[in-house]
């Protein structure tokens, strides 16, 4: 019954990383930020919206004329 208890004990040990990991408190930082990103969402937007969007705005920035310079 000893020998048997300590094996447990020296498995346990011995692989008390790959456990802790899962049950620990990396274990529990690790499942609230998969919970996490369950509840984001992917927003795709259409490229040729996006660039007419930066078009736009780029045409409506003030410019520096080359004779504003002097």
């Amino acid at each position: 019954m000893v020998l048997l208890a300590l094996a447990v004990v020296l498995v346990v040990g011995a692989e008390w990383s790959r456990v802790g990991s899962l049950v620990g408190a990396d274990g529990r930082r690790a499942r609230e930020r998969r919970r996490r990103k369950s509840n984001l969402k992917l927003v795709r937007s259409d490229e040729e919206e996006f660039e007419e969007s930066v078009q736009r705005d780029l045409s409506q920035l003030p410019t520096i004329e080359e004779r504003d310079r002097l």
